[in-house]
This record gives structure tokens, C-alpha cells and sequence, in this order.
């Protein structure tokens, strides 16, 4: 023998020496005394060379042929232990060469063009170098630190564990305590910013805390009290106004009544705030975190607060989204969360009943705000404006271990079940749907607390600006060398799901907008698994929560390979993405109210966070009453959180709107048009949207009343 072939079809010189070596280190792993004497390795290594010419004579040699050659004269010769040592370790070869494999095979895709489970990650190549880093990181997961049960359901998908390249390195989300991070002051790693003396500045530092956390985690940045938070500044910013006003009158000699200076204060005041507000909106549309491969996943909630200055902050920003980019484009951030509470907005003769009004028409021409309703029977029990909700679907509340408070703490992890997959196993045996759930339901609490003790013993060092700046509750004595997990144990373990509908259709040939009985299965299924959740928060002291998944990334993954496995079943495989959570098929023919009425009752068995669309043919325009009926019966459902849709086709030239199925502007016949669609919560452009999410969002149903 002169040649061998190698797995990469490369001929080199047959070196026996190579296979001594090999066998010297199976010796030395079975930890016998034979390996001392050399000269039954070179032996053997005789034997493997005189049985492999026997065997070829001649023909191609490959690695392969070489190693399993070994193994049989291991065994031939009695030395079993040693033979296990060495399928061990060629099997650990082997891995590590798939891994390495699977790895450049995912590089050499995202080399061309990045992929789109994250529409808010662009194509730069920042955003080609985050993305090959996390799926390195995946491969190291998976292949090295997930226990091999919890890898093995995550890749045959039975579970999907969501963000697995941030696995053991981050938390998810937070809401920020923006009071008192700019009351305070903070330090973002390059000296101490003090609190601001304007609503300009204060605008900025807001616009630079959702930048600098963005970086420490993987997941949405939010405000939960936007308006209440900066209305301080409002007010610092009026008395700055007036006191500018005087001086200016006295430098130069003029004299003018204290009404008509005040009236210029206000009206100087409001325009401060204004471009305080748009310069917020503009920051974060083009501030990038993650080494420049995104905008900062950011949301804000506001419209409860009624003091003057809470009232500004509210109305100039929703007149600054309105007006949008600088051709008038939508912006996509941030997520902007209108809240609704009686007696605060929601009549006629309530203090800010106008604010709602003008969310309104800008919702109707923006697609946000969305809306929360503080007075649903799950988040009343909190006080008057205590929840608030993240842009895509997120709520963060209960706590077995402390305060139930929104701000200050976040989601850890999320872990999505692959509901459709049960319903098909069972064969419409609900023993066995029920068995299955359950114990998929446990399996998903142990991965979820593997995933926690790997983030529990992370260091305060590990988080530069988020337990750094104490931005976590109870991380204020959390040093750089000490672990996090007084602060994180506030947080929330996460089980979500996707595919409710089809499940039914697997249980029962119907999906719950279908028939009363599949609604009555669907609320049975979603009100168990929330019931699991709660057992779970008791047993292991942590905050178990139920979500309606952001089906994203698996709005396609999980129909594939179920598909591949089941073969395309009507009503359940047949597409090319499930339904997102519980919600009614988006194909399925039904009017909006309807729709918010099956709806409605999911909303509160999901803890963690949950939202409902209806879908319109075009904007409303001003058509404010109709918008209105539909915001009033989602309230009425009971949902916490709810939204309207429509296409956005903006001309990026000339920003002409209203471009519906145009492929050129009607004004300036350019073909650079931004076609802005809402994806699982966030606003996006089409061509951002993976394939099956485009899919779906093709196929989905315009819904009236």
C-alpha cells in the first residue's frame, strides 16, 4: 500500500505509523498495562497492515476502511476494552467533524446573504459576522454543553429552544427602569453620564440606555412607563424655557406680561419636546447595537399618564411617529404599546380620551400603536397601569420570588413546544394527546432550568451595563465576580407553543374557529398547559410562565420536518408554516369580530404574553369609529393586548403612500418601494420576511366586521 483516501477524497502516503499512534492512545484511554510495552501496538499495527492487503488487494483504501480494520483486530485479539476506547474516541472524531461540517456548510450560506429568522438583522457584514458567530455558538451548544435528550428533541423538533446561540451566555429581555436610570445617572463603559437637564438630553439618554443594554442581551428592550418617566423632563425643560424667556427680556430691555410669557414658554416647551421626541424615533431607527448588525429591539409604553407633562410626552410623540422618516417612510422602532384603563382614556369625558383619539389616527396611517387594556381581568389584579408589554407579545409579572412589578425585570429563556406534532401522534386518542402534552410539558420545565443553572452562575462582569448599572432588581449588590442569581431568579422561564389549529384539526378534523367543541378542546389544552406552568413555579421556586409563541423562526421549521415525517396531512401539514399560538388560521374565512371573540378567551392563560391581529384590506384613513369598534371589542373579550393590520406601501423617494399592489411610485415612478407588514408583533419589510412567513402573510384572510 502506498496511497490511502482521504474523507475529503485527497490521496496521500499510507503512513502505518499513524495507526500505531492511534492504537497507543486506545491503550492508553483503557488505561491498561499493555500500553507500556510498544511493542504490542507496533504488533498489532502489523496485524491491521497484513489483513487490510488480504482484504483490498489492491483496491482504494480510505480512512474508514483503515479504522475499522483496527477495531476488528482489537476485538480479534482480545482486547475488547481497548477496542471500546477506540469507538469512542473515533465516534468523538466523527462528531467533531460533522460539527465542523455543519458548521462551514451554515458559514458558507450566510457568506451569501443572511438568513431571516430575525427580519430586524440586516445584510451587512456585521450582521453576516454576528450571525456566523451564533451559529458556531448553536454548534458548541448543542454538541457540547445541552444535555444529549434536550439536543436530540430541540433537532427532531419536538421542542425549539428559542435564541440557542446566546444558550449560556445572556438573559432575554428587560423593562428598563428609565426614572431612575436618568434620575440617577449611569455609566455605559466610558465615564458617568449625569441626569439630564433638558427633554432633549433626556431624549438622547433614553435613546443610549435601550443601545447599551441591547448589547448585554439577546432579546426586546423596553419602557414601560415612557410617558410618567420623561414627564420630569418636561417640566425641568419648562422652567429652563422661562427662565432662558426672562433673561432674554431683561438683556434686552424689554417688558412683556407674565400671561403672554408663559403662553411663549408653553408654546416654546412643546416644540423642545417635539424634537426631542422625533430625534428619539430617528435614533433608534438608525442606532445600531451588536457591532452594527441591528437597531435596538426597543419598545415603549405610554397614554395613562395625565399630569401636563406626561400628556406632551404622549401627544408629541404620537404627532413625531406620525409625521415618520425623513420621506415620510413608517419607522420600524420602537414598538410603540398604547395603554387603555377606564376612567383614564377610554370615554369621551376622560382626561385622555383625546390621546386615544390621536393614537388612533396614527395607528390607521402607521400600523402603531398597538393596544393594552389595563382593566382585563388577568392584569386589573395589578393595579392601575402596574403591566406593560413588550412589541412583540411580552409580559413579565407574576413572581414567586418577589415584587410583582413590570419594571426591572425581564424574560430569561423561552423553550417553544410543537403542539401539531402531538395532536398527529395521538391519532384523535385524547388519552394519549394528554399524555403526550404532559409529558412533553415536563420536558420542557427540565430544559428550561438546565438553560437557568447555566445563566444563574454567570458573573456580574458577564453583564457590563445590565447588572453593572443594577438595571435587574436586587442587582444592586451584585459585584463583577459575583453571581446573578439574586436578581434573575425575579425572572421568567418560558414554555410557548405554535400550532393550536392545526393540533385540533389532528384531534378532530376542525379548528377552533371552525366548531364550538375544537374551541372548547383549545381552551382545555391552553388552560392545562398554563396550569402545568403554575406547578412548575411552585415545585422549583422560579417563574414559570405560558407564551403565545412569536413564531418567527418557526413558522416554518417545525411544518417541515413534521411534514417529512407524517407526509402532508389536509388542514394540518399541507402548508408551508403552522399558525402562530392560538390563533384562528390566518387563510380561514371570518369576519373581525368573530375572530376577537375565539380569540379573546387564550389571552389570559397566557401569563407570559400573548397578542391578536385583525387583518384590513388597506389603511382605515380616518375612519376612527370603525378602528374604534374593533379596538372596544377586543377590550371587551378580555384580551390584554390587540392590533389592527394593513399594508404600508411607502415610496422610499418621494414617500408617496398608498402604493397597494403598485410596483412603481404613481408619483415619481420610482420602483424603491417599502412594502412595511406587521411579523409577529414588530413592523417589518417584506423582503426581510423569511419564506414562510412571506407565505403566510400572502395568504392571510381581510377580515370585516
Amino acid at each position: 500500500m502506498k496511497f490511502i483516501t482521504k474523507r475529503d477524497k485527497r490521496q496521500v502516503p499510507f503512513d502505518e505509523s499513524k495507526i500505531t499512534a492511534c492504537i497507543d492512545k486506545a491503550f492508553a484511554a483503557a488505561g491498561g498495562d499493555e500500553g507500556n510495552n510498544r511493542t504490542i501496538p507496533m504488533t498489532l499495527t502489523l496485524e491491521v497492515v497484513k489483513k487490510l492487503e488480504e482484504t483490498y488487494n489492491g483496491d482504494t483504501i480510505t480512512v474508514e476502511n483503515i479504522q475499522d480494520m483496527v477495531e476488528t483486530v482489537l476485538i480479534e485479539g482480545g482486547y475488547a476494552k481497548v477496542a471500546k476506547a477506540y469507538i469512542l474516541y473515533r465516534q468523538k472524531r466523527t462528531d467533531i467533524r460533522e460539527a465542523r461540517s455543519e458548521l462551514m456548510d451554515a458559514v458558507a450560506d450566510i457568506v451569501k446573504e443572511t438568513n431571516k429568522d430575525n427580519a430586524n438583522v440586516g445584510n451587512s457584514p456585521s450582521a453576516k459576522v454576528l450571525q456566523i458567530s451564533e451559529a458556531a455558538s448553536k454548534n458548541y451548544y448543542l454538541k457540547r454543553m445541552i444535555p444529549p435528550d434536550e439536543a436530540e428533541a430541540h433537532n427532531n423538533g419536538d421542542i425549539y429552544i428559542q435564541d440557542l446561540g446566546w444558550y449560556g451566555k445572556t438573559l432575554t429581555c428587560l423593562q428598563i427602569p428609565l426614572g431612575r436610570m436618568l434620575k440617577d445617572g449611569f455609566n455605559s463603559g466610558h465615564g458617568t453620564i449625569r441626569s439630564p437637564k433638558s427633554i432633549r438630553s433626556a431624549a438622547a439618554l433614553a435613546a443610549i440606555i435601550l443601545q447599551s443594554n441591547q448589547n448585554d442581551m439577546h432579546g426586546g428592550q423596553s419602557y414601560a412607563y415612557f410617558d410618567r418617566d420623561l414627564s420630569v423632563y418636561v417640566e425641568i425643560e419648562r422652567g429652563r424655557q422661562e427662565r432662558l424667556l426672562r433673561g432674554n427680556l431683561e438683556e434686552l430691555g424689554l417688558k412683556a406680561s407674565d400671561a403672554d410669557i408663559l403662553a411663549l414658554v408653553d408654546k416654546q416647551t412643546y416644540n423642545e419636546t417635539f424634537q426631542a421626541m422625533e430625534a428619539f424615533i430617528y435614533n433608534l431607527n438608525t442606532m445600531h447595537s451588536r457591532a452594527g448588525a441591528q437597531v435596538p429591539f426597543s419598545s415603549i409604553n405610554l397614554g395613562t399618564d395625565t399630569s401636563p407633562g406626561g400628556r406632551m410626552i404622549t401627544e408629541t410623540f404620537l404627532r413625531a411617529y406620525e409625521r415618520g422618516l425623513g420621506k415620510g417612510e413608517s419607522p420600524m422602532f420602537p414598538n410603540l404599546c398604547f395603554k387603555l384603563k377606564d376612567g383614564v382614556n377610554m370615554e369621551p369625558e376622560d382626561p385622555n380620551y383625546d390621546l386615544f383619539r390621536l393614537a388612533m389616527e396614527v395607528a390607521c396611517k402607521r400600523l402603531f400603536p398597538s393596544f393594552s387594556f389595563l382593566d382585563s381581568s388577568f392584569n386589573s389584579v395589578y393595579g392601575d397601569e402596574e403591566v406593560a408589554y413588550m412589541g412583540c407579545r411580552t409580559r413579565v409579572m407574576g413572581n414567586i420570588n418577589g415584587p410583582e412589578v413590570t419594571d426591572g425585570r425581564g424574560n430569561l429563556s423561552f423553550t417553544s413546544i410543537n403542539l401539531v406534532r402531538l395532536g398527529i401522534r395521538s391519532g384523535r386518542d385524547m388519552a394519549l394527546f394528554w399524555k403526550y402534552l404532559d409529558e412533553t410539558m415536563d420536558f420542557a420545565v427540565k430544559q428550561l432550568h438546565t438553560r437557568y443553572d447555566l445563566q444563574k452562575n454567570l458573573r456580574g462582569r458577564d453583564f457590563p451595563f445590565l447588572m453593572g448599572q443594577h438595571l435587574y432588581i436586587n442587582s444592586e449588590n451584585i459585584g463583577p465576580s459575583d453571581t446573578i442569581e439574586e436578581a434573575i431568579k425575579h425572572g421568567t422561564l418560558t414554555i410557548g407553543f405554535i400550532g393550536l389549529a392545526e393540533c385540533l384539526v389532528a384531534l378532530t378534523g376542525e379548528h377552533h374557529g371552525q366548531s364550538q367543541a375544537s374551541q372548547a378542546l383549545g381552551i382545555s389544552i391552553v388552560s392545562h398547559m398554563r396550569r402545568r406552568c403554575d406547578e412548575a413555579s411552585k415545585k422549583h421556586s422560579l417563574n414559570y410562565s405560558l407564551l403565545a409563541t412569536p413564531a418567527e423562526q418557526l413558522s416554518g421549521k417545525f411544518t417541515k420536518m413534521d411534514r417529512d415525517r407524517f407526509g402532508e396531512l389536509p388542514g394540518v401539514t399541507d402548508k408551508t408554516w403552522y399558525t402562530n399560538s392560538f390563533h384562528v388560521p390566518v387563510e380561514y374565512e371570518i369576519t373581525a369580530l368573530d375572530k376577537i371573540a375565539i380569540e379573546g378567551p387564550y389571552h389570559k392563560y397566557c401569563n407570559a404574553g400573548h397578542i391578536s391581529y385583525v387583518e384590513l384590506e388597506s389603511a382605515p384613513g380616518q375612519n376612527i369609529e370603525a378602528y374604534e369598534r374593533l379596538i372596544r371589542a377586543m377590550a371587551e373579550a378580555d384580551m390584554g393586548y390587540g392590533a389592527v393590520n394593513f399594508p404600508v406601501d411607502i415610496c422610499r423617494e418621494c414617500g408617496t403612500s398608498g402604493l397597494l399592489n403598485e410596483d412603481k411610485c404613481t408619483n415619481c415612478g420610482s420602483d424603491n418601494i417599502s412594502r412595511v407588514r406587521r411579523i409577529t408583533g414588530y413592523l417589518s419589510t417584506l423582503d426581510r420576511f423569511n419564506d414562510y412567513k412571506r407565505a403566510e402573510e400572502e395568504n392571510r384572510h381581510k377580515h370585516d366586521e
